[in-house]
């Protein structure tokens, strides 16, 4: 019956692009300057009604045109107008390559423009769009803007830490949140030090945050998604960044290798290759020794026979034990008539080393991507195949190392249907990923997997505009193999816009995951993260002897809100939200016999309220998000609040730019957030484990300390969380394509001790970074 139910569905959708055609015009839209894409810029058929946008890939398409000739102009604000002829014969498909020149008007007016163009035509649920702009508008950590530092600022996102902080969005743990890069799935995005993420600012085109509710194109995630979309290199010139700071290095390089003719017709062939280092690890050892704090590199030191007691680290010796390499590359052919290939590839690396905690993790990737506009039709196609190979490791003093590996493929195929009310998207995804994981549990218990996994997911979407109305229906079939699971996933969005300044928006559809984190609720800290695909075994349903019905980690979202343009400038967005989980997979930790199951399920739900107000003019940028949340899982004994349960949280962003030339810029963001829960001590014991066996002797050897946890998990709250960091930039433009960036910055401002965790067995409070002065210099030609 599902079966059925799916392909009716997907015939229905397929339907709606059988309509007979005229005639179509359809092409790009491009920087004069640069080649790049120009996103949302309007389209139209001079003296007649007929119009669109482009989408981020600069594309349009003008469909059921009648035969005849006419004049097609494009125009968006930050550029000059351009208008070019052509001719529509019956059943023809023309294409046109339009490039535009920068006007001289400031670009943060087009960002408004195109935002409110996309926002009346799109659904938008639990999506925003951030673009290198708005991130370089951050308060820089060490004078270098990073997506780590922007994604926090997001309502529904909750980040836990400097050092090894996970990323939680919207009640979903951060194994249930998905990250695209290119098409390609990224299994760590971030680094160890929590100001940095892999990708390079530079580089990215867009990026998409899905906090819940996304449509049938994304699947394999119960929570979130954020779609990475990276840029093709300069057509016309050879340029680039170099950038240094406390932090790290980085070098940008890109141009042409066939360059783009000076009309901006034929093809092209360009290349851009990006790499940073970190020097955190020398440098803080003379800038920042007060914040190395030897209590937590000495963590256990005491506790360890004397024999086996190494030196207590120094602030000196140590530092902030942070370093990474990150490398990425792309080689993009862009044909005459829109179609494109890019070949990319990237390595990223992270080291952490404590005196008594080694953590190391590699990650590198290769594939490639393509766009076709096949001619004399409405379709267009894109794909997607990439292999990509994460492997962690931590090693930690009295135990065993912890391993996990995840490799494999993902291959993606997708076709768009354009028509005059919308458009039909629809397409099919493979995967196969093999997944490796070693650790061993506090109780002495091995764990070890080895999982091969095949997934296999049709999908199928419509987005149309009726009047005021914009729907989405989509639907997804998942088909895990291994698992022998089938998981049929509706999905719909929809957007009333009631008024050209109000508009109401709601989505909801089921989700399906077959990845399972070792990351325990428990572990507010954990640097080590493994993996594994397919659990081998069944399992029961929380505190039940009843077996579960699948093995599937699931999801269902509801979400409504409302979009209010209070002024040409300020925008309101409000959405309430609630995500249920039927069932969630953890590993058990608590396993302490052969008898035990290796797995635990749960049930969870999360529900809140989002409010972002945003305030953009020529020299203003401002925004404030405010988060109410609460976030429950149920083990089937308590329900309890998980440790990222942060009730409350609220950002506020403000940058101003000034100066004759508007060269100067100053920018502030605050943080504010409730105390995490954590579970309360009742007290201490201690427990003899005949680690010798029977040669081992309880009257001369030391027992190990146990604790005794409150019956109440989660029952304590941590102390408020704020932070204030500053930055300050400086522009000097050189000439047209040289300038030099001078950035300023103060991260936590207040220098305030924000708690990071409490070591119960030692008695140690652990804060986060203190105050961090610094000054970067980025050069760009």
């Amino acid at each position: 019956m599902h079966h059925r139910g799916f392909f009716l569905l997907l015939a229905i959708l397929l339907s709606f692009t059988a309509s007979a055609q005229e005639g179509i015009i359809r092409g790009n839209v491009f920087d004069d300057a640069s080649g790049e894409p120009v996103m949302f810029a309007t389209v139209r058929l001079l003296g007649t009604n007929t119009g669109t946008t482009t989408n981020e890939e600069g594309f349009f398409s003008l469909l059921e045109v009648a035969p005849g000739n006419y004049t097609v102009v494009v125009s968006f604000i930050g550029y000059d107008s351009v208008a070019t002829q052509a001719t529509v014969k019956p059943g023809e498909v023309v294409y046109l390559r339009m490039t535009m020149k920068e006007a001289g008007v400031n670009l943060g007016v087009v960002d408004v423009t195109g935002t409110r163009e996309q926002a009346r035509t799109e659904v938008q649920v639990s999506k925003v769009r951030v673009t290198p702009k708005r991130i370089n508008a951050m308060p820089s950590v060490g004078g270098q803007p990073d997506l780590a530092q922007y994604l926090p600022v997001l309502p529904g996102v909750i980040f836990t830490g400097d050092q090894g902080g996970q990323l939680y969005i919207r009640g979903g743990s951060p194994d249930q949140n998905r990250v695209l890069l290119d098409g390609m799935t990224i299994f760590n995005p971030f680094h160890s030090i929590g100001f940095f993420s892999v990708f390079e600012t530079e580089t990215i085109r867009s990026i998409d945050v899905f906090t819940g509710g996304f449509s049938a194109e994304y699947g394999g995630r119960v929570s979130a998604v954020l779609d990475i979309k990276t840029r093709e290199g300069n057509k016309k010139r050879l340029s680039g960044v170099a950038s240094i700071n406390p932090f790290q290095g980085k070098l940008l390089l890109e141009g042409p290798i066939v360059p783009l003719r000076e009309d901006g017709q034929g093809g092209s062939l360009s290349f851009i290759l990006t790499g940073k280092t970190s020097i955190i690890q020398e440098t803080s050892k003379s800038l920042y020794r007060y914040a190395s704090d030897t209590s937590f590199f000495n963590l256990g030191i005491d506790r360890l026979p004397e024999e086996e007691r190494p030196e207590r680290a120094t602030p000196e010796e140590v530092g902030l034990p942070f370093s990474f390499t990150d490398l990425y590359g792309k080689i993009s052919l862009v044909a005459g008539n829109g179609s494109k290939l890019n070949l990319f590839g990237f390595n990223f690396n992270d080291r952490v080393q404590y005196p008594q905690l080694g953590l190391d993790w590699d990650s590198y990737g290769l594939g490639f991507n393509f766009a076709v506009l096949p001619p004399n039709t409405n379709l267009a196609a894109d794909g997607t195949f990439a292999f990509s190979d994460y492997e962690v490791v931590l090693n930690r003093a009295n135990e065993g190392p912890r391993r996990s590996r995840v490799s494999g493929f993902n291959l993606l195929m997708n076709f768009t249907n354009f028509h005059k009310r919308g458009e039909v998207r629809y397409g099919v995804e493979f995967n196969g990923i093999r997944t490796e994981l070693e650790f061993r549990n506090f109780r002495g218990i091995t764990f070890e997997f080895n999982q091969n996994t095949t997934e296999i997911a049709p999908y199928a979407k419509y987005r149309g505009k009726f009047g005021n109305l914009v729907i989405e229906p989509s639907v997804r079939a998942h088909f895990y193999a291994s698992l022998g699971d089938l998981s049929i996933e509706p999905r719909l969005g929809m957007k009333y816009n009631a008024t050209p300044w109000l508009r109401f928006k709601l989505a909801t559809g089921l989700f399906s995951q077959n990845l399972i984190s070792t990351v325990s609720d428990l572990d507010l800290v954990n640097l080590f993260v493994g993996f594994i695909a397919d659990p081998n075994q069944t399992f029961n349903k929380p505190a039940s002897n009843e077996r579960t019905d699948h093995r599937l980690q699931k999801s269902v979202h509801l979400i409504t809100g409302m979009e209010v343009d209070l002024t040409p400038q300020l925008t309101l967005n409000v959405e309430p939200y609630i995500k249920h989980f039927p069932q969630l997979i953890t590993i058990n930790r608590n396993k302490s016999n052969d008898r035990d199951s290796d797995f635990a399920t749960e049930t969870g739900q999360a529900m809140g309220l989002d409010v972002s107000l945003k305030y953009e003019t020529r020299e203003w940028y401002f925004w404030w998000a405010y988060s109410l949340g609460k976030v429950t899982r149920d083990d089937g004994f308590e329900e309890y609040p998980p440790i990222f349960d942060r009730r409350h949280n609220t950002n506020i962003l403000v940058t101003r730019t000034f100066g004759k030339d508007l060269n100067w810029e100053v920018s502030g963001r605050w943080n504010y957030g409730t105390g995490f829960p954590f579970t309360q001590i009742q007290g201490f014991s201690s427990i003899f484990l005949f680690n010798e066996g029977l040669s081992s002797d309880p009257l001369t050897e030391n027992p190990d300390l146990y604790i005794i946890p409150s019956q109440t998990r989660n029952g304590g709250r941590l102390p408020v969380y704020s932070r204030l960091d500053f930055s300050l930039k400086y522009t000097h433009q050189f000439s047209k394509n040289v300038k030099l960036e001078t950035v300023a910055s103060v991260t936590n401002a207040m220098n305030r001790d924000n708690i990071f965790f409490f070591v119960v067995e030692e008695n140690q409070r652990i804060d986060q970074l203190p105050i961090l002065p610094s000054l970067g210099l980025t050069l760009s030609w």
